[in-house]
């Protein structure tokens, strides 16, 4: 007899649909073939136990279990769920009233039939309903997930018995539905940490604000304690909220990196990761044997903080610089390819020198000569190159600690960002591929952010007294658009221009002595 079920595998950050036939016959012996990997072939094992503890069988004949098309290495233990029902279908063990053909079936068992929740749900769900299937099943703790998708029965089962009896018609289960649109919307804006609960550092805020309003990177040098790393955690209340396609598609990198956990539902506010210096270049950037987004994926539509930069590998923060550039990451191997998408903010923060307190108001660094500069030269000029605003942050003096003075509230900085973003929306609503002015290549800045004669002097004036590289030149401009646009300003004035210069720390020649 012969069975057909449907699964699905995960390449990259969508699914392929995958025809698992399983034909039992003449003959001795269980053969798995459409290239599985080893925990695929080892469902044999988890199937053959599951179906006895439940009180079916293993056919004593000959299995072919075929996983098509052919040519596509499946890898996981995903497949468990549609290999034993099309087992029990193809040794006629049951007779199923519902069409196997008409859902996706995916899930893992374990020996006692009980079924163990699985990475990717998301995007095999988006398939399922593009390729017109009437359902999909899988297990309780996946449900939430897939119910984001509308128009498709979802279907939980907890046990394999769950399963059989739904397909034999003498169960009923109720396909979840899930209002994640609602919950989305009301809790697009509810973070924990708030700019009112920073006390001084206002240039620091400002700084925040431009990058939050342009898509700016941002890096910032300072003694410890100074607050770079509170500052750069409450960046993502300030940033526009989501929109439903990049909540979708930020829920999507999650899914298949399995990071969403029992409770999933859609992503309603924008990511935030910090991962530690001591992380290996794939797992920041993203790849594998069988590629698994990186953290820089993860902080898709988000942030990505890096926190003391050049204690970082070299290599790994080298291999961030095409994705800065490109917002997505390639990863290729000898017979196929995927891209993660990474469209993220950079906020890197660094000590000034190895002890911590170069340039420091009160207490004296102890760093020798040179060793200042040597520690600065651990992050390579082709990064900070892609880095728009370099912030030097002061520790917060007593007073400005005790004061009690109301700060600004993250929404009402937010406000403001978004204000200037819409500005950008419009600015490059005919632009494919470019959203803010942070993502404006050399080209359109001379376009798009011409300056007058007074401003030509000013920042020539900038460039020779400060020692200014020429590089910085198109990152001044581009923070002098953006600060202009959180004024509500057509032209680039020159106090605009004025305070996009000071955000060049790290281009003055000397500045580490």
């Amino acid at each position: 007899m012969f069975a057909k079920t449907f699964g699905a595998a995960v390449y990259g950050v969508n699914a392929t649909i995958i025809t698992v036939e399983v034909s039992a016959g003449q003959g001795l012996h269980f053969f798995m073939v459409g290239l599985p990997d080893s925990a695929v072939k080892e469902s044999e094992q988890r199937v053959e136990a599951s179906l006895k503890y439940t009180g079916y069988r293993m056919p004593r004949q000959k299995v072919v279990v075929n996983l098509a098309p052919a040519d596509i290495r499946k890898e996981g233990s995903a497949y468990d769920l549609p290999i034993a029902l099309g087992v029990l279908e193809a040794s006629e063990q049951t007779t199923f009233q519902r069409n196997l053909s008409e859902y996706v079936i995916m899930g893992e068992l374990s020996l006692d039939g009980q079924l163990r929740p699985i990475k990717g749900v998301l995007p095999i769900a988006i398939e399922a309903r593009k390729q017109k299937f009437k359902g999909f099943v899988l297990p309780v703790e996946n449900a939430g997930e897939a119910a984001i998708v509308n128009n498709l029965d979802v279907i939980p089962v907890g046990t394999i018995q769950d399963a059989v009896a739904f397909f034999e018609g003498k169960k009923d289960i109720e396909p979840l539905v899930v209002d994640t649109r609602d919950l989305f919307f009301n809790s697009q804006n509810d973070y924990e940490a708030d700019f009112s609960h920073v006390q001084g550092q206002e240039n620091i805020k400002r700084a925040m604000e431009i990058a939050a309003a342009g898509g700016h990177n941002v890096i910032m040098i300072g003694p410890p304690g100074a607050g770079k790393t509170m500052l750069a955690k409450r960046l993502p209340s300030i940033l526009p909220p989501l929109t439903l396609a990049e909540a979708l598609e930020t829920t999507k990198i999650h899914s298949v990196a399995g990071k969403l956990g029992k409770q999933a539902q859609l992503l309603s506010k924008r990511p935030y990761r910090s991962p530690h210096h001591t992380i290996s270049d794939a797992a920041l950037v993203g790849g594998g044997s069988f590629p698994q987004p990186g953290e820089i994926s993860l902080a898709h539509n988000g942030v990505l903080f890096l926190d003391e930069l050049p204690e970082f590998k070299r290599s790994a923060l080298e291999v961030m610089r095409q994705p800065l550039e490109e917002r997505k990451v390639s990863i290729s191997r000898a017979k196929w390819a995927v891209e993660f998408p990474a469209n993220f903010m950079l906020i890197s923060s660094m000590n000034p020198c190895p002890c911590g307190y170069y340039n420091h108001p009160e207490k004296e660094c102890v760093c020798g000569p040179g060793v200042v500069q040597r520690y600065l030269n651990k992050v390579s000029g082709p990064l900070l190159d892609r880095i728009d605003l370099h912030v030097e942050v002061t520790p917060v003096s007593f007073d400005q600690m005790t004061a009690n003075r109301p700060a600004e509230s993250s929404e009402t900085i937010r406000e403001r960002v978004i204000k200037a973003r819409d500005i950008q929306t419009k600015r490059f609503e005919e632009k494919d591929g470019i959203y803010s002015n942070a993502m404006m290549p050399s080209q359109m800045v001379k376009d798009v952010c011409e300056i007058n004669q007074a401003g030509k002097v000013l920042l020539k004036t900038a460039m020779e007294r400060l020692g200014l590289s020429a590089r910085a030149y198109d990152r001044i401009l581009k923070v002098a658009r953006t600060i202009a646009d959180l004024a509500g300003t057509e032209e680039i004035r020159i106090e605009h221009l004025a305070e996009a210069i000071q955000y060049r720390s790290l281009d003055r020649e000397n500045w580490a002595g």
